[in-house]
């Protein structure tokens, strides 16, 4: 009876959380649910222009489908069956970053909003909103993937360099800092000249390992046994050199620390994450999401372009190195409720209660 009474109060609260977005009208939220209307037999996105139905006559639906399977049909000013606005913005994005992908060197801001029929300014600023990241930085975080790819497989470090899009040797070692973090011959021994300091805190959450290259922290972790941390930073640098930190990087540590006890707060230090083009847009889209407020996975797939690719959102989620700092535990699923983090679900259910405390 108590499982049965907690999913009943979950499910009320979120059906308050829709309500207030249905009178709100807030655009957001369009197709992370509908409202069906038992008077008029109809359903709306929750940004429809309509005149606000009473609360009382009102039933939310996940799915047009299942809204139709219920006998509602579509409402004519707000038309839920067809693509929203924020559906074909989306899509545009996607269609542009998947021209930049297969681009052999990176589109002129003027080639990529002919492509999807925009000016250059309205594509530069819809790019920006929803990607997180400008055209330019999205081309250049997506020239790195490719290098890296290029290094791991390439005879030279020079075939690497054009063959992952670079018109020349100057251009790419000017950012060779920033691009891989190390020199090219580095990254191409597996990091095996690399040297990140660690060094292991403790908070009311349990542990909390810190880990900084040259660049800037790469790692952050959560757990009970420090052990564990130590192994599992181990395995993602498995040729780096792994050093204590001295007393100069307890600030590190501390900060980190810090926003376990007092998760609204800010990190400010430097972070060296590496991954690809798509994980950086969805650590990127994380970051724009307030404290105490929380996302799903497909309302962030859509931030970023990829309607369609709320699993892949997920699995960006599961593979960000810097909890806290880049903060995965406000992406929910549709319905509200907590799924997997990688540093347990009941850390995550605390460290969103902390942000939610006044």
């Amino acid at each position: 009876m108590q499982a049965n009474d907690m999913k009943q109060a979950n499910t009320l609260d979120l059906d308050e959380a829709r309500w207030a977005a249905v009178v709100a009208r807030d655009a957001r939220h369009d197709g992370d649910f509908y409202y069906c209307v038992k008077t008029t037999g109809v359903y709306c996105r929750p940004s429809c222009p309509s005149r606000p139905a009473k609360r009382a006559n009102v039933r939310f639906c996940a799915t047009v489908e299942e809204a139709e399977a219920q006998g509602f049909r579509p409402c004519r000013r707000c038309r839920p069956e067809a693509p929203s606005q924020q559906e074909q913005d989306a899509e545009k994005i996607a269609r542009a970053c998947r021209v930049i992908e297969a681009a052999e060197a990176p589109p002129t801001l003027a080639q990529l909003a002919r492509t999807v029929g925009l000016s250059p300014y309205h594509f530069h600023r819809l790019f920006s909103r929803i990607a997180g990241v400008t055209p330019k930085a999205y081309a250049q975080a997506h020239r790195r993937a490719r290098l890296r790819d290029e290094l791991k497989d390439s005879r030279t470090v020079t075939e690497a360099i054009y063959g992952s899009g670079y018109n020349s040797n100057a251009r790419f070692y000017a950012t060779t800092k920033e691009t891989l973090g190390m020199t090219p011959s580095a990254y191409r021994a597996g990091g095996a000249r690399e040297m990140i300091r660690f060094a292991i805190g403790h908070s009311s959450l349990g542990a909390v390992l810190v880990a900084a290259s040259a660049k800037g922290v790469c790692a952050i972790s959560l757990g009970d046994d420090s052990e564990e941390l130590l192994r599992d930073l181990q395995d993602r640098f498995p040729k780096a050199t792994l050093i204590g930190g001295d007393a100069a990087f307890e600030r590190y540590v501390a900060a980190a620390v810090g926003m376990v006890e007092r998760p609204c707060s800010r990190f400010d230090l430097p972070l060296d994450m590496r991954g690809t083009a798509f994980q950086q847009r969805v650590w990127a889209a994380l970051r724009e999401i307030p404290a105490g407020e929380t996302a799903s996975y497909g309302e962030i797939a859509r931030r970023i372009g990829a309607p369609k690719a709320t699993r892949a959102v997920a699995q960006a989620c599961a593979a960000n190195p810097v909890s806290l700092a880049v903060p995965c535990h406000r992406v929910v699923r549709s319905d509200g409720a907590l799924s997997g983090y990688y540093w347990g679900v009941e850390r995550k259910r605390e460290l969103l209660q902390r942000e939610r405390k006044p």
